[in-house]
């Protein structure tokens, strides 16, 4: 097959003024589809991508990412878990590693009651790992002193206890019953609001922090005993296979564990997300199936009107791969023309989406909200090449078609 002969005749059709003005009609919507369809995936998929990373930042960025426990106990856990890291090849996907503990409780103030996941840390350790220090007010965080029982509230825990800093409230575990001849009851101690923090999520009406030994304490264990490290990753997303290679580490340490992770509590909203995802980009994707049925039916059109050309090309010796090859460098220069135009609107309107919708006076989070917006290489790589693969199949047809012409049949009249 002479390829740059059949890319030339097929230029040559693509560039001519097309004598079916019906068949110009569909080529231009085809190409109109291509460009409409690519610019809005483009821009619909790094949104969604934004509004993804902006979860995966407020909310577990306040949570345990991983979670590792271990009923002995990890003595030395800061020598162990060196070791592990190093001896594991888990220094690159894990940030690092701090002790933690948690419980569910009802918190209960002067005004209401709720219940609060309540997380006992070493702030000193966490500053440096967990975005909650630099989300608090005040510098609250670093007010968790062993001993005072001050607690970090979220903001929007804060505003349902209707409490401020310096305040008093009660905190009761259920992890520290006692039984007694009027039942059980739980642990229960007092504690001063040092600050809350906002991370703009769920979080922030659900979760609470104190020190980790006043949190031991209220669940009446050790508060020197550490049987929970905090595992930060650096893609929190790859927490099921970190968790696999963090029991293998251990088990040579002769340590064993069990592991919990984020996707617990949080992953049926990651899950919602990605399912919502992916359904905006079939929808969208649908533009562009539409426009290569469009260009199916143009390019059908124009192997009718070239039957007597393909004829004749026919008895001059070329070839049936190179008659495909002509209707199918026709189609694909409709297909390019339309991606470059929709990639090109697309990228443009992606980096100033807020600065265009400010100009438009649209606020779709709210007056004073930015749409969160992160452009993917990659995704953007799959939209050009999964478009490029959808129009190629949409010029098989109608090149078969033109392969197929007979030049004794489609001679004998001329």
């Amino acid at each position: 097959m002479n390829f740059g002969f059949s890319f030339f005749i097929g230029y040559r059709y693509w560039r001519a003024r097309k004598a079916n003005a019906f068949a110009s009609f569909i080529t231009f919507f085809a190409v109109s589809g291509i460009f409409l369809g690519v610019a809005a995936l483009i821009v619909v998929s790094s949104v969604m991508n934004g509004l993804e990373g902006q979860l995966k930042n407020r909310i577990l960025g306040a949570v345990p990412q991983l979670t590792l426990i271990s009923e002995q106990g990890f003595t030395d856990w800061q020598l162990l878990s060196q070791r592990v890291l190093a001896e594991g090849g888990l220094s690159s996907s894990v940030r690092g590693m701090v002790p933690s503990t948690t419980t569910q409780a009802m918190i209960q103030s002067s005004k209401n009651i709720s219940a609060v996941q309540v997380y006992g840390v070493y702030p000193q350790l966490e500053q440096t790992l967990s975005s909650i220090a630099s989300h608090t007010y005040s510098n609250a965080f670093e007010q968790l002193s062993a001993g005072d029982y001050h607690i970090v509230l979220g903001s929007e825990l804060a505003r349902k206890l209707d409490v401020n800093t310096g305040d008093r409230i009660r905190l009761l575990s259920g992890d520290g019953v006692v039984y007694s001849p009027m039942g059980p009851v739980p642990s229960q101690r007092k504690f001063t609001v040092a600050g809350v923090f906002e991370m703009g999520s769920q979080v922030d009406g659900s979760v609470a922090y104190v020190h980790y030994q006043d949190a031991r304490k209220l669940m009446r264990q050790n508060s020197l005993e550490i049987n929970e490290l905090r595992v930060y990753l650096s893609d929190p997303f790859t927490a099921p296979q970190t968790a696999s290679k963090m029991v293998n580490a251990f088990t040579k340490q002769g340590v064993e564990i069990k592991t919990s992770d984020w996707r617990q509590d949080y992953g049926h909203l990651f899950s919602a997300v990605k399912m919502e995802k992916n359904m905006m980009s079939l929808m969208l994707s649908l533009i562009v199936a539409v426009a290569a049925f469009n260009m199916v039916s143009a390019l059908v059109m124009m192997v009718v009107d070239k039957t007597t050309d393909v004829a004749v090309l026919k008895t001059q010796g070329v070839t049936t791969s190179s008659v495909m090859a002509i209707f199918i460098v026709q189609g694909l220069l409709n297909a390019v023309l339309g991606l470059v135009l929709g990639t090109i609107v697309g990228i443009g309107l992606t980096l100033n989406l807020n600065s265009i919708l400010s100009v438009l006076g649209i606020a779709i989070l709210g007056a004073g909200q930015t749409l969160p917006v992160a452009l993917s290489v990659t995704q953007l790589s799959f939209i050009i090449v999964g478009s490029l693969l959808i129009t190629l199949l949409a010029t098989l047809y109608p090149a078969l078609s033109a392969a197929r012409v007979q030049p004794a049949t489609a001679l004998r009249y001329e």
